[in-house]
């Protein structure tokens, strides 16, 4: 039932967990954050806490020390799910820093992929056409065939050998003989449905490659070199091609709605900040409230004011709608709670209500709430009304005019408007057990 669904949205909101982040100058800062967070919402909450410009180039990466290799954390993934794929005996990282080129072969295809190692399929008799070569690799049923010679490091050896690769959309193939494509010559190397493309950041020193340029693909499940499929480049722009390539393949189009996420706009209701019960920001400026609808804003505002509150343990009863009494008890209640601080705070609670009829008779409403806060040395109640929204239960505190999913996100809202309240909310009261 909906009671239950709101339980458990409820109880993911509070699966949180600390996680480290390093800046470029190796200065780390520890945060709690929700177990579904992205690596789009990391780096939004480290574009407020630092205080930088949000040019959309900021990047989470994954640096694997003992392997000397990192990759982009694309903006979609889930921070803990890559967590979770860390050996415990291994200096791997998160980092925070800038990455121009994120997304910059969407803008400018050709300086990404260059004639000589790119073809499109037979269909097109091997033409590249330039102004569609990304929605090639976006379509399902096409894909720019990529390739030419790479070093690659043979397994249990230390030695290197080249060889002609090809990337299709089944997966990296390189030729057993010369530059031949044909299939008896082509062996299957890897595909990207369970492995990650990392940049080699030592190469020579780490991996005794021929050059500087290196990278591999690594299974998601592995943690020691002997995972690695380790390749080499002879030049920046051909390493730069085949990793934008493997990008592209494994991501297709989520890559493409990245980019353009954060200049878009979404509607209200379908904005999501660190969880799917996150803050609404609002502008009261105008004649009728307003919602922010900048997403990294919203989300900026929502993960440095919001988590600090939920974490309380304290929520986990706030708004349970088990016990229903009335509005008179629970003021004698809420009183008694209030003042056990001083009455200089502003304090409030959330309390279930029950609602009198006509005819006098106390009717149960678990959908009803109450928001009591002292202010100026007096206690007020506010009463929170359940609003029908094309069959969704939403809650209003200002007769319709500004609506919220959840309890918690009302009640993040007015810690930092005050809107209809007398104030903005301070400190949160447990609520008492009667």
């Amino acid at each position: 039932g909906r009671g239950g669904e709101r339980n458990r949205e409820r109880d993911s909101i509070l699966l949180l967990q600390v996680i480290k982040v390093y800046n470029e100058d190796n200065t780390s800062r520890a945060v709690e954050v929700p177990s579904d967070i992205t690596a789009r919402d990391i780096c939004q909450l480290f574009i407020l806490k630092n205080h930088c410009i949000d040019d959309h180039s900021w990047t989470l990466f994954e640096h694997l020390s003992h392997l000397g290799i990192e990759r982009i954390i694309e903006d979609h993934e889930s921070v803990m799910e890559v967590l979770s794929g860390w050996a415990m005996d291994t200096d791997s990282r998160l980092y925070f820093r800038k990455n121009f080129a994120k997304y910059e072969f969407f803008r400018k295809p050709l300086d990404f992929f260059p004639d000589h190692m790119v073809s499109i399929s037979s269909e097109t008799n091997g033409i590249v056409d330039h102004s569609q070569l990304i929605e090639t690799f976006l379509n399902s049923s096409t894909c720019p065939e990529i390739h030419g010679h790479l070093h690659a490091k043979e397994q249990s050896r230390k030695s290197w050998k080249k060889f002609y690769f090809v990337l299709r959309r089944s997966g990296l193939y390189f030729s057993n003989k010369g530059t031949s494509k044909e299939p008896r010559h082509l062996q299957f190397i890897a595909d990207f449905s369970d492995s990650d493309i990392y940049t080699d950041l030592s190469a020579k020193k780490l991996h005794g490659a021929p050059t500087d340029y290196g990278f591999c693909v690594k299974s998601t499940k592995g943690s020691s070199a002997r995972d690695l499929k380790l390749l080499c480049a002879d030049d920046e722009q051909a390493r730069t091609c085949w990793i934008t390539a493997m990008r592209l393949l494994k991501y297709g189009m989520q890559l493409y709605q990245n980019f353009i996420q954060p200049h878009q706009k979404q509607k209200p209701s379908l904005m999501r900040s660190i969880s799917e019960n996150a803050l609404v920001a609002m502008d009261f400026s105008g004649q009728k409230t307003r919602v922010i609808e900048n997403p990294s804003e919203v989300l900026s505002v929502a993960v440095e004011e919001g988590l600090s509150w939920r974490v309380s343990q304290e929520s986990k009863t706030v708004f349970s709608s088990e016990s229903k009494f009335q509005l008179r008890f629970s003021e004698i209640k809420t009183k008694k709670s209030l003042n056990q601080r001083s009455l200089n705070d502003i304090l409030f609670c959330t309390s279930d209500i029950t609602v009198t009829s006509t005819t006098g008779n106390i009717q149960s409403n678990p959908k009803t709430f109450v928001l009591s806060l002292c202010h100026m040395q007096k206690i007020k109640h506010f009463q929170i009304l359940p609003v029908d929204d094309e069959g969704e239960l939403v809650y209003s505190l200002d007769d319709d005019h500004t609506r919220f999913t959840d309890l918690i996100q009302l009640v993040e809202f007015y810690q930092l408007n005050r809107g209809v309240l007398p104030c903005k909310l301070k400190h949160h009261c447990a609520r008492i057990t009667l």
